[in-house]
């Protein structure tokens, strides 16, 4: 099954890197974010992509032309210009990298995207979020549902502590719950082909547009997620997420 990473937008939230690269790109642990995304997907046996490129798209995919050349091993002969990659091992991933537009919404870069999707269930997810979804369960969860869309649904960690009152008293203090907010789509999708009678052109917003006729019709399914999610919109965040990758247990890495 293909999974569409959503990698075209400006990141303006997080400008303090975006200004030089697009938001997928930004570094968790020596490796783009994208990446690490990437590798939870097909920890789980799915190594196809679709990546929806607009923002800086070149970075994108100077990054994947290079990847095995700058990952490995290699042999130049400066007098032929051979070059020798001694690789020991291949990434076996097919990466399809589209240029989806720079002012295109998430829905108008999915309805883009038609052509390579050739009518069959497909996956969808955003290019600045982890999160240790069991993508098996979620596959299950949604052909048990018969609706057109599955969103993702994740409790994001508080911003910040909480306080329980007894009137003028604090009467306790919670350190940051990571289940402290309500219920919100953290990605990680399955798409029916009826998905498309929804989409109307680069103006359509995925989230706001889509899912909120989906809704309506009846046709959005959520997979509650309860364990480890947590995007990058914030140097806040792309900070937290670099602190847990060099503890050496980062919560999101599922494979070896």
């Amino acid at each position: 099954m293909k999974t569409v990473i959503l990698a075209g937008g400006l990141g303006t939230r997080l400008a303090e890197e975006t200004e030089i690269i697009p938001k997928p790109m930004v570094e968790i642990g020596g490796r783009p974010i994208l990446w690490h995304i990437m590798q939870h997907y097909a920890h789980h046996g799915h190594k196809e992509f679709i990546i929806a490129l607009g923002y800086k798209s070149a970075v994108i995919k100077r990054y994947f032309l290079e990847y095995q050349t700058l990952d490995d091993n290699i042999t130049v002969n400066l007098a032929t210009g051979a070059i020798q990659l001694h690789a020991a091992q291949r990434t076996d991933w097919l990466v399809h990298l589209i240029e989806t537009g720079l002012n295109t919404m998430t829905g108008g870069r999915i309805q883009r995207l038609k052509p390579w999707l050739q009518d069959e269930t497909f996956m969808v997810t955003y290019g600045d979020g982890v999160g240790d979804v069991d993508i098996a369960e979620l596959l299950r969860f949604h052909r048990t549902q018969g609706r057109t869309a599955t969103v993702t649904a994740v409790r994001p960690p508080a911003r910040f502590g909480g306080l329980t009152l007894a009137g003028d008293r604090v009467a306790s203090f919670t350190e940051k719950p990571q289940l402290g907010e309500g219920w919100i789509n953290g990605g990680f999708m399955v798409l029916e082909p009826a998905i498309f009678d929804y989409l109307h052109g680069d103006a359509t917003i995925l989230e706001t547009h889509t899912l909120d006729r989906l809704a309506a019709d009846g046709q959005l399914a959520a997979y509650r997620h309860n364990r480890y999610w947590q995007c990058m919109d914030t140097l806040r965040e792309k900070r937290l997420l670099e602190n847990l990758w060099q503890s050496g247990n980062p919560p999101w890495k599922t494979w070896a």
